[in-house]
Formats: C-alpha cells, structure tokens, sequence
C-alpha cells in the first residue's frame, strides 16, 4: 500500500508540473510578439561589395536601431530585374533601383518591353545617391570643354555596358559619332583595362560611372594627371530635359585632392522603392527615421545623404510616392 501510495505521489507531482511548465511556455509564447519585433522586412540590393549593399546595409542598420517593432534584412542580387520582379511579387518589401531601371520597368521600355510582367505594386519611398556619370580626362590633353574631346583619343566603354550606353547618350545630344575621334577604344572596367589605357596615355579621356569621392578615381588624381571634365552644355540640358530617369548634377572639387573645380554633369539616381503591400504606417515611419538620421548616413559616405525633401517629392512619371512616403513629405 504504503509503495503504490508512493508511486502514486512520484507520477502526480511531476503531472502537476508538467502542466504548469507547459502553462507557463504558453504564456510566454502568447506574449512573445509583443517583446520581440513583429514586422520584418526585406530589403533587396546590389551585389556583395556594390555600394547599393553598403546603403542596403546602412539603412537596415538604422531601421533595427530605431524601430524596435521592425526587423530588417538585407538580401544581394546581381540583377536589378530580379529585385524588381521580386519586389513586384511581395517577396522583397524594399528595393534600391536605378532611376533608369525603375523607369524602364514602369513604363515599359528598354528591356522590359520584351518581358510579360507589369510593374504595377512599385512605389518610390525616397532617392538616395546619385550616380554620376563622369568624364575624366588627362590634364596635358588641351580638353576644358565637352567640345573639346572631339578629335581626340578617347575609350567609350565596352559594348552594351552601362559606361557605353551612357557615351552614346552623350554622342547623340552632341551630334557625334565614333568617327570623330582620333580613336575610339570600347575597353572596360574589368581588370581596370579602361584606367590603364588612360594612365599610359593610350586614351586623353575615358567615361567612368560611379559614386563619389572614390579611392580608385582618387588614384587617378594622383599617379595619372586626371581631371573631372565639366560638361556643362546647352545640348547636355536638352538631353536630361528628355529623359525623366536623369537629373543634372555636380562632382564636388572638395571630394579630390588635385580637382580645380567642380564638375558639372548629369546622371541616375538610385531609389528606394518599396512594394504596395508594405503598409502605410510602416513606410512612413521608415522614411521618418532615415530622414531622421541623415547626417548618419552621410557620415557613412558623403553619397549617401539624402535629398533635400522639395527633391524628393520628384519621381517619374508612371510612379507615385508610396502613401507612406508622401505623407511624411507633406507633413
């Protein structure tokens, strides 16, 4: 008696605790979302090592920081369509995208006249850096003018590259062709065949398209006699005022050692563009606190500073700002 007394008292305490562990794991998970962040997001960028991943990164970093109710990760792709479709299907909720690309997408020209896919769930949260195209040129090359590369030697970028594409652009506004050139080389950026050819003086100017300031234009500066054309241009006016995905702007003097001045140009600008089904109240708070957090970003690299918000309200046609977006903008 006394043994099945014992027994029984050995299976039935441990059955009351049990029950109360279980209750207790019960709770805990019931009240978990409410300590933990209950919205993640995903954010799609360039490749690992591009300067979208390091934005991507950053704002991620600031989002964690300052919106304990919102998670965010980053995922790398070497392929602006790839993060357009997915942003299109809900599988990314944010996007860093070319002004060119997105304009390409939403109106339905360039490559994507070819693909069956609307991009109809896009909408523009804010710009973020500017990608100028530049021009530099070797300081004894007699160039201060965009005129004056006519007839010299020069390297337009390898076929079907974005640095080519973007000679053409120039080509076309000035009513030149590659024959007016002493010689026109087509070599590109791997490998730096392109700063070699221009660092031995086999081209007096090459076409380069990037973030500034950079360490390897930088490089240029100092062992191969470069200088940031200014290409300021009635013509170069009429060519931006044709193509809504680019916007005049300037290369700061202050960003090299050995600059003279500024350069005046033009370029693409990469946005942040965020899936419509990523809610209001959450893009707002979003582009609230990147704004909020501007001289951050810019601290991280002077590229990343954001636009004054009279800019940023300017998108392209055949997309608006995100709700959220709009509303911070207003208010």
């Amino acid at each position: 008696m006394n043994l099945r007394e014992n027994s029984t008292a050995k299976s039935y305490f441990p059955s009351i605790w049990r029950a109360a562990i279980s209750s207790v794991i019960g709770l805990l998970l019931f009240l978990a979302p409410l300590s933990v962040s209950a919205y993640e997001i995903v954010l799609g960028t360039g490749d690992v090592g591009s300067f979208s991943y390091f934005s991507g990164r950053m704002l991620c970093r600031i989002i964690n920081r300052q919106l304990p109710d919102v998670t965010c990760l980053t995922q790398a792709s070497d392929d602006e369509i790839d993060n357009l479709t997915n942003l299109q299907s809900g599988s990314l909720d944010l996007a860093i995208i070319n002004s060119n690309m997105l304009n390409g997408a939403v109106n339905k020209s360039g490559v994507f006249q070819f693909l069956d896919i609307s991009y109809e769930n896009l909408a523009i949260m804010s710009p973020l850096y500017v990608r100028p195209i530049g021009i530099i040129v070797r300081d004894n090359a007699g160039i201060a003018t965009l005129n004056d590369l006519k007839g010299k030697r020069i390297n337009g970028g390898a076929p079907g590259s974005i640095e080519r594409r973007a000679m053409g652009l120039i080509l076309e506004a000035m009513g030149w062709s590659v024959d007016d050139f002493v010689r026109f080389e087509e070599l590109p950026t791997s490998h730096s065949q392109d700063t070699m050819a221009f660092c031995q003086g086999t081209v007096q100017a090459m076409i380069t398209i990037g973030i500034h300031p950079s360490l390897s234009t930088q490089r240029l500066f100092d062992n191969c006699s470069a200088q940031l054309l200014d290409i300021n241009d009635k013509a170069i006016d009429k060519l931006v005022n044709s193509l809504p995905p680019y916007w005049k702007t300037e290369i700061s003097s202050k960003f090299y050692t050995g600059q003279e001045k500024s350069a005046r140009t033009f370029g693409t600008r990469a946005m942040l563009v965020a899936s419509n089904t990523l809610d209001q109240e959450t893009a707002f708070a979003i582009v609230k606190v990147l704004y909020e957090n501007k001289k951050r970003l810019q601290r991280s690299h002077p590229a990343l500073s954001l636009f004054p918000v009279e800019e940023s309200r300017k998108g392209i046609p055949g997309i608006l700002l995100h709700k959220g977006a709009k509303q911070f903008f207003a208010e």
